[in-house]
């Protein structure tokens, strides 16, 4: 780990690096790592494609599957319900009891209450469960909520059309406020959130700036932006993906609309192709655990193409520059992944220089999903943002497989 200071003279601490847009772009990109597996061989696409049968990579993507644990970490379950009667899903860990009855860490500062409820938003195309590794290094040290985002994971769909607003960054921030009120009524609160649930977060403190200032102690922006995604090129040539988006993109979306079962046919008979590109937007090592690179597989792909379809077009009006003044007073991370091609590591510099006294981290070698493919950094910033919130000593991390309640 190497630290320096750039001009503003906030802190940069070269580390980290897992995201949530990453189906949404473009076509065809690295190669089948679950099929590499299967052939026993840590070889190229090419090589992979020409060796092993898609039945074989469908059996090993099924291996995968039954070999890892992760996603498999469960709370207790509740309802929060949006401003347009969307049924949102929530789940909370609570801090379990230490040595003599007394609970783990509290807030530090204040007379006993209500302990700090670390709430965890997650990205485009992901859900609840990409915060596995977070999730098991917390556990029962501190109370934690984690949300599925609306159209995503275990909550309801309120699509366009059915007397429901069309989805907007301001809606899901509206979402959020809706899911503290249930799950988090009173306390103080940490607020961490990836790619698009960065920018659920700006949008809550654009809508309710008097609950950050009265109950927020802490927040982290973890590979998301603040604003300006229409001009993200997604590791393409720039005219073409400018080209891509005037003439390809609102066609393909309408079919995912109009044709969503066909599309999904589509979606399933390719998977192994699939694959190939998820790692690709969605990593920025080649030597991503595979169970891990397969569970980030199946987080996207349990995506609806016509939810995919629905929420891409919030993000080219998504700009919150403005709402980060809300966190100005308070300890913030901004982490990135150097390699992310979602929301490049720029978008968090901007994020970092609107809040001067943020501490910036940019991961490097890591892509969009860097809380899945660099835990331990993540977690041990998360344990430094908990410590300067006025939380307790928390672990940093725990092993990768490690089972529910471990």
């Amino acid at each position: 780990m190497s630290e320096g200071g750039d001009s503003t003279g906030k802190q940069v601490t070269a580390v980290a690096g897992v995201g949530a847009a990453a189906w949404r772009r473009g076509a065809g990109v690295a190669g089948a790592a679950v099929g590499v597996v299967a052939a026993g061989a840590a070889a190229g696409v090419a090589l992979e494609r020409l060796t092993v049968g898609r039945g074989m990579r469908r059996k090993a993507r099924l291996a995968l599957d039954a070999a890892g644990p992760y996603g498999t970490l469960r709370g207790t379950p509740g309802i929060a319900v949006a401003e347009d009667g969307t049924e949102l899903h929530y789940e909370v860990d609570e801090v379990e009891p230490a040595e003599g009855g007394r609970r783990g860490p509290r807030f530090f500062g204040r007379r006993p209450g209500p302990p700090v409820t670390v709430v965890f938003s997650h990205g485009y195309c992901l859900n609840q469960d990409s915060w596995h590794f977070q999730r098991a290094a917390l556990r029962g040290a501190v109370r934690t909520v984690f949300w599925d985002q609306r159209s995503h994971g275990r909550s309801a769909c309120a699509r366009s059309g059915e007397g429901t607003e069309d989805v907007s960054i301001d809606l899901l921030g509206r979402d959020l406020k809706a899911v503290i009120d249930a799950a988090a009524p009173e306390g103080p609160l940490v607020l961490v959130g990836h790619s698009m649930g960065g920018m659920t977060t700006m949008a809550l403190a654009a809508h309710h700036p008097r609950l950050i200032a009265e109950r927020v102690v802490g927040a982290a922006f973890i590979g998301t932006s603040s604003g300006r995604l229409s001009e993200v090129t997604f590791g393409l040539p720039a005219a073409g993906m400018n080209l891509m988006r005037r003439a390809v993109l609102p066609g393909a979306f309408k079919l995912m609309v109009a044709q969503t079962e066909l599309i999904e046919r589509g979606r399933r008979a390719t998977a192994d192709l699939f694959a190939g590109i998820i790692k690709r937007y969605s990593f920025g090592s080649k030597d991503v655990d595979p169970a891990v690179a397969r569970f980030a597989e199946r987080l996207i792909e349990a995506t609806p193409v016509d939810v995919v379809a629905a929420f891409y077009p919030a993000f080219d009006a998504h700009d919150k520059v403005a709402a980060l003044a809300a966190f100005d007073h308070l300890p913030v991370l901004v982490l990135a992944g150097e390699k992310d091609l979602i929301t490049p590591s720029g978008h968090s510099e901007v994020i970092a220089g609107a809040l001067p006294d943020a501490e910036l981290v940019i991961v490097p070698g890591a892509g969009h999903l860097v809380m899945l493919e660099q835990p331990a950094t993540v977690g041990a910033h998360l344990a430094g943002l908990l410590a300067a919130a006025g939380v307790g000593e928390v672990p940093q991390e725990r092993p990768a497989g490690a089972q529910p309640g471990a």
